[in-house]
Order: C-alpha cells, then sequence, then structure tokens
C-alpha cells in the first residue's frame, strides 16, 4: 500500500456543542466541514483542521449520546497534534494553563518535545514539536491562535494492543510500513512504525500492554484512525492488497470528500486508508468551509429531516 502518513483521526463526543468551543476556541482549529455520519444522520460529524482542510490536519468526532470511555487496550489511546518549536511548545504551555485546562508541561519522550493534555471529554492529546517535517502548514487566519503557533496537523498516532506480533505482520508485510525504533512509555513498550517520508506526520506507535482490559467505546475514545493514500489508483491497489490478504473489510465506500476503505487490524481496533481528495471544497467555498450544514448528494433531498435532529452549535 502506498500510505503517505495520517489522514484524520476520528472519536466520540456527547457534547457536540461544548466539543466544538474547546477545538475552536481553546486550540484554534478551523472547524472545516459540518457535516453528519453518513451512516447514522441524527449525529454530526465535525471535522476540525487548518485553515485549508488540508489532508492530514483533521480530527473529527461523531455526536453520540453515549457514556464515558472505559480506558484500557484494543484501543487508539494517544493523538498528537503537531506544533513546530520549543517556543511555540512554552507558548501553548501557558494557553494551557489561562485555559485551566491540567497538562503536563513540557517533556521528552522519544526523543521530541510533547506536552499532554485531555479535552473535557477526556480525549487523550498532546502537542508534539514536529521539527517542521510534514506537508506545509495552512494557518487560519480568524483563528484565536497565532498563525506561528497553530496547530499543523496530526500525528504520531498511539494503539495499545495486548500482544504486536500480528499487528506489527499487518502494518509491515500488509500496509508496506517500516518499523523504525522502540522507546518505553512508564512501564509499556512503544513500537514505532513509518510510512511514507516518515516523520511525526507519517507514524503509528503501538504500546504493548497485556496487563490492560479491553476498552470500551464512550465519549473521549477514538472511533478509528485514518491513513492517507495519495490517489484513486492507490486506493484501487490497497484494496486488491486487503483482498489478497484475505482480510475482511468494507469494500470501497465512496464518503463524496474522500473515498474510504475500512479494516480492523488483529486486536479489533478500525483502520481506515482514505484519498487525499476530492477535499472539503467540493461543495463549499474555501472562505465559508464548516459554517453551514454540508451534506453529499445522496443526503440533500432529506435536508429538512436530517436538519431538524440536529442541535445548533
Amino acid at each position: 500500500m502506498k500510505l503517505t502518513g495520517i489522514h484524520h483521526l476520528t472519536a466520540v463526543t456527547a457534547n457536540a456543542k461544548g466539543n466544538h468551543d474547546f477545538y475552536t476556541q481553546a486550540l484554534g482549529m478551523r472547524l472545516v466541514k459540518k457535516t453528519v455520519n453518513q451512516d447514522d444522520v441524527s449525529a454530526y460529524h465535525l471535522f476540525y483542521g487548518d485553515g485549508r482542510a488540508s489532508p492530514g490536519s483533521d480530527i473529527t468526532f461523531f455526536d453520540w449520546p453515549v457514556g464515558r470511555e472505559r480506558r484500557g487496550t484494543h484501543s487508539v489511546v494517544h493523538t498528537a497534534l503537531r506544533v513546530t518549536g520549543e517556543k511555540t511548545l512554552a507558548w501553548w504551555k501557558e494557553r494551557l494553563d489561562a485555559h485551566r485546562i491540567d497538562n503536563s508541561g513540557i517533556v521528552e519522550r522519544d526523543g521530541r518535545l510533547w506536552i499532554d493534555f485531555e479535552d473535557p471529554e477526556g480525549q487523550r492529546l498532546g502537542l508534539v514539536d514536529d521539527g517542521g517535517r510534514g506537508d506545509p502548514s495552512h494557518a487560519w487566519e480568524r483563528s484565536p491562535v497565532p498563525a506561528e503557533h497553530q496547530i499543523r496537523g496530526l500525528g504520531p498516532i498511539t494503539l495499545s494492543v495486548p500482544t504486536i506480533e500480528r499487528t506489527a505482520l499487518v502494518l509491515t508485510a500488509g500496509m508496506d510500513m517500516r518499523a523504525a525504533r522502540d522507546y518505553r512509555r512508564g512501564e509499556s513498550p512503544v513500537h514505532v512504525f513509518e510510512m511514507g517520508e516518515g516523520g511525526p506526520a507519517a507514524e503509528l506507535h503501538v504500546a504493548v500492554e497485556p496487563h490492560l482490559p479491553p476498552a470500551q467505546p464512550g465519549a473521549g475514545g477514538v472511533h478509528h484512525v485514518a491513513f492517507r493514500t495519495p490517489d484513486d489508483e492507490t486506493y484501487a491497489d490497497a484494496a486488491q492488497r486487503l483482498q489478497a490478504m484475505r482480510a475482511p473489510s468494507s469494500g470501497p465506500v465512496d464518503r463524496y470528500y474522500f473515498r474510504s476503505l475500512y479494516f480492523r487490524e488483529p486486536n479489533g481496533i478500525l483502520f481506515e486508508i482514505a484519498t487525499d481528495g476530492p477535499g472539503f471544497a467540493t461543495d463549499e467555498p474555501m472562505e465559508s468551509l464548516g459554517e453551514r450544514l454540508a451534506l453529499p448528494p445522496f443526503l440533500e433531498p432529506r435536508r429538512a429531516e436530517i436538519e431538524a435532529g440536529l442541535k445548533p452549535l
């Protein structure tokens, strides 16, 4: 598979209004698409990204009326948001403190500087100094965060599994990732796998934690992680690879803004392969992304019904 990095990560919120306020105001990200879960139109699907909704910059949320996640293994346990430079991390430390957001302060882990914190529902996040690696970022001019300190994108993403062997085989032999290095986080060994050119935007970290119980989904948890594939040709190649591996998958799914392919790795964590395009400006002007409810064409005839079932943000 030709995977170039993290495409997006989709998590769960039970408070769409509070979620919107936190990610756009406290973190200064842009709401780049306000739409619905295409398989459950009673739920928002909110996408937050950089100023131009670049692939690899989006953390997204399904809005479901559920209780909190019970933490454990067999799950995505940490989502890093990339920024550049120690001065920027110091600026973020002051901002998090000013917003009364508990945080770790600046710590070193895996040879990089981080600040770990959580959103109001317990979503585990971190800011990481990416050293400027990855695609160029695009600032959002209406963000409360100055352009030089804005979040550039996602990565690395950390999974927790009870055993590494079968997951590592799928990542390397199945998905063409490279085993890069290992480190420890507390008592847990963490294995780093790279895609494309590598670097934080193109890394998956896998913590081995057999002592933990299986996670139970809920608000503050992660639904799935998506990986970038550049175009329809590489997307078709990925579908053929999964078929050759006899790996159960969704088959091709057209999400209108990108094409998707879903499957579970051996510990049950949901993966998605997603194309970079067509992108979120397909049905809205770039300058007004996220300002109205966007629906793909097949849902547009149900707009009145769908809007009636959603709470205003």
